[in-house]
């Protein structure tokens, strides 16, 4: 009874411990996603705020037509950033969950060969009982 209060135990620990880690993990990865894109939004914003402070001096029509093309430049240079920004929490996630999984894996692994242990010590003295 006390070989099985002790594996279990252990064997709840170790999950424990994983658990840990896969949070720790998975807080790391949001907190990174969620700095790059106060970043990305930060940058977007004082490109516009930028733009739309020289929209406002602007008195007629041939200012507006120089300023109109800086304007398509900064949207597509905000697009980018962003998609930039996408792309990076996307490899990081990825990168996040591959690690999560590998953790994962090490536990049922880890899992799977105690218990054969045991069912191979039962089995031998079972057998060895039989004699």
């Amino acid at each position: 009874m006390y070989q099985f209060n002790d594996q279990l135990t252990k064997t709840t620990t170790q999950f424990a411990d994983v658990a840990a880690n896969v949070n720790r993990l998975a807080l790391e990865n949001a907190q990174k996603a969620f700095g790059l894109q106060l970043a990305t939004i930060e940058q977007n914003t004082a490109a516009a705020f930028a733009f739309w402070g020289e929209l406002t001096n602007v008195r007629d029509f041939d200012g507006l037509k120089e300023v109109l093309p800086k304007g398509a430049q900064i949207a597509r240079a905000t697009t980018e950033r962003s998609m930039g920004t996408m792309q990076e929490v996307i490899a990081n996630t990825v990168k996040t969950n591959e690690a999560i999984g590998s953790l994962a894996k090490g536990q049922f692994e880890a899992a799977t060969a105690e218990a054969k242990a045991q069912v191979e010590n039962v089995t031998k003295a079972a057998s060895k009982a039989a004699k």
